[in-house]
């Protein structure tokens, strides 16, 4: 007589379902594993570019200061005493700055060595005694200590970047030049902190002499004419196309064009900023005015998909029951959808302003690339964009140049951080959940 109610396993093999449930976990923790070793082997890829970026860079937020006692003389500056701001403009400043730096080395006699020696100095050394001068005309007669910029070569030695191990004819700076650095710093007269020029200074060929200023004043121009043009276009487009706009074929076609427009690379807009812009309507080369125009063609689908994402995750609930209590469909968007949506349409618009901000490709081809020593103070003025000008020290020989192009990366990447933390903090702060 058959048990039925008998386990009959052993009649049809052994029972495999512990083997196959123990290879399945086993796959899973390797899956899990392997998700941790590439986080881990990005995140260590991560963190050595930074630390190449800020051990290159931190240096160049600062600069060699060589302190002089200047003998301001009249018979130099002002000689019949009149004040005459022409006169006084145009006196041998420099040679004032040299005779302090000669007085301390006075074994210093010879022509060829006198010229090494006034190359510790920066070349503009002269300029910031006019202007001391121009500001204060009471320093004429009197002698004061001023800190004057060291030369490149000099603040990238006294930094520690040039070894006086090497053999001489292999380093920039001489034998005799470091003998006088180690002079200077021994009478204490060497002084190693935050550089101005850096932050108040515009590009110049002389890295001593070289800030950001200008490109970020240029930076912040571009995105203002960028943020003008591209935020009311964007979402006005993207109100029409999500909540207006008929269901056909012209409307299928505008939504591929425009998801295609976000991938296309960002130098074939700089190619249309330069055919259209440039070429056809003529408008200044190198102002913030066409880098704004040509970067607001790069960011408008990025607002346009992010905002429409943002109106259709808005539940229909909130539409039936606007309509519901006698509203128009106009007064449905722009009083109920189009707040409530707003948040993330803010996160897309930041997220494309912190792409703009980054682009260096658009802008080379509309003459953004070009040398500019002045700040800009208008739209229409030449300027160039932090990008453009860490681009450009990165193509410079002399090295002091990278500690001031990493120095530029570490700027950029803090704007970008800021923008993106803002655009986080938009989206909690306003968001709600449905």
């Amino acid at each position: 007589m058959t048990d039925r109610g008998g386990n009959n396993s052993g009649d049809r093999g052994p029972d495999l379902s512990g083997a196959r449930i123990k290879r399945r976990h086993a796959a899973e923790r390797r899956f899990r594993y392997y998700g941790v070793i590439a986080i881990t082997v990005a995140l260590g890829f991560l963190g050595a570019l930074l630390t190449s970026v800020v051990y290159q860079g931190y240096t160049g937020f600062s600069q060699a200061y060589i302190g002089l006692d200047i003998e301001f003389d009249e018979q130099v500056i002002d000689p019949a005493g009149e004040r005459d701001p022409e006169v006084m403009a145009g006196a041998n400043y420099m040679a004032l700055a040299r005779r302090a730096l000669s007085s301390i080395f006075p074994d210093v006699t010879s022509r060829s060595d006198k010229m090494q020696l006034y190359r510790l100095l920066a070349s503009d050394a002269g300029i910031e005694l006019q202007n001391m001068v121009a500001e204060d005309p009471s320093l004429i007669g009197t002698t004061r200590r001023v800190w004057l910029k060291s030369s490149d070569d000099a603040d990238t030695f006294l930094k520690g970047f040039i070894d006086r191990d090497v053999p001489e004819q292999d380093r920039r700076v001489k034998d005799n030049e470091i003998a006088w650095l180690d002079g200077l710093q021994a009478a204490g007269v060497i002084d190693i902190s935050t550089s101005r020029a850096f932050f108040t200074s515009g590009d110049s060929r002389e890295p001593e002499q070289a800030g950001i200023m200008g490109a970020v004043i240029g930076s912040a121009l571009t995105l203002v004419v960028t943020l003008l043009l591209s935020f009311p276009v964007g979402v006005l487009a993207a109100v029409y196309l999500e909540e207006f706009a008929p269901e056909n074929r012209l409307t299928d076609l505008i939504e591929v064009n425009i998801n295609n427009l976000a991938a296309v690379p960002s130098i074939i807009f700089g190619l249309l900023g330069l055919a259209i812009f440039l070429n056809f309507f003529g408008l200044p080369r190198s102002a913030p005015l066409v880098g704004g125009m040509v970067l607001a063609l790069m960011t408008l689908p990025t607002i346009i998909i992010a905002g429409r994402a943002a109106l259709k995750a808005v539940p229909p609930s909130i539409r039936e029951a606007a309509l519901g209590v006698g509203a128009s469909e106009v007064q449905v968007v722009l009083h109920h959808v189009l707040p409530l949506a707003m948040p993330g349409v803010l996160t897309g618009t930041i997220i494309g302003m912190a792409r703009a901000l980054g682009e260096t490709a658009p802008l080379l081809m509309i003459g953004m690339v070009a040398f500019i020593v002045d700040i800009p103070k208008g739209f229409t003025d030449p300027a160039t964009v932090l990008p453009v000008q860490i681009f450009i020290w990165s193509d410079s020989p002399e090295r002091a140049f990278i500690a001031k192009m990493a120095a530029a990366i570490m700027v950029l990447l803090a704007f970008l951080i800021t923008m993106n933390g803002a655009a986080v903090f938009v989206r909690r702060r306003f968001e709600r959940r449905w």
